[in-house]
């Protein structure tokens, strides 16, 4: 499957967050996981953690992150690089427009919150 759509990608909402996968195994990539992240005005993610290395690409707007305790703001064309396992936190820096980004990291990622690991179903 050498083109996948971002038309016809399962849709999958958290607290704020929607989530379109791209290329990840369901749709045809056996080693990278690609998907689209449109985050509400003024949301917060929760603090989390990833057990791979995951780059988010800022498509639209301003995104504002701690990685492993460093604030960072980034804007369109900018990338957050966020380390496996550093504590995470991603905010829309922008109150009253959505933002968007693409998260680029590796197929089998798990994700920690609060304690719980799980496979993020936008990654399968």
């Amino acid at each position: 499957m050498p083109l996948t759509t971002l038309a016809d990608a399962p849709t999958f909402e958290r607290d704020g967050f929607t989530f379109r996968p791209l290329a990840v195994p369901s749709r045809g990539s056996a080693e990278l996981a690609v998907w689209t992240v449109e985050l509400a005005p003024g949301v917060h993610s929760e603090v989390h953690s990833m057990d791979r290395e995951e780059v988010f690409v800022v498509v639209e707007g301003r995104v504002s992150a701690t990685v492993a305790g460093e604030d960072v703001l980034a804007a369109a064309g900018d990338a957050i690089v966020v380390p496996a396992h550093a504590v995470l936190q991603l905010r829309n820096a922008c109150p009253q427009n959505p933002a968007r980004v693409t998260a680029v990291t590796s197929v089998g990622m798990r994700a920690t919150v609060g304690g719980n690991s799980f496979a993020p179903p936008w990654a399968q």
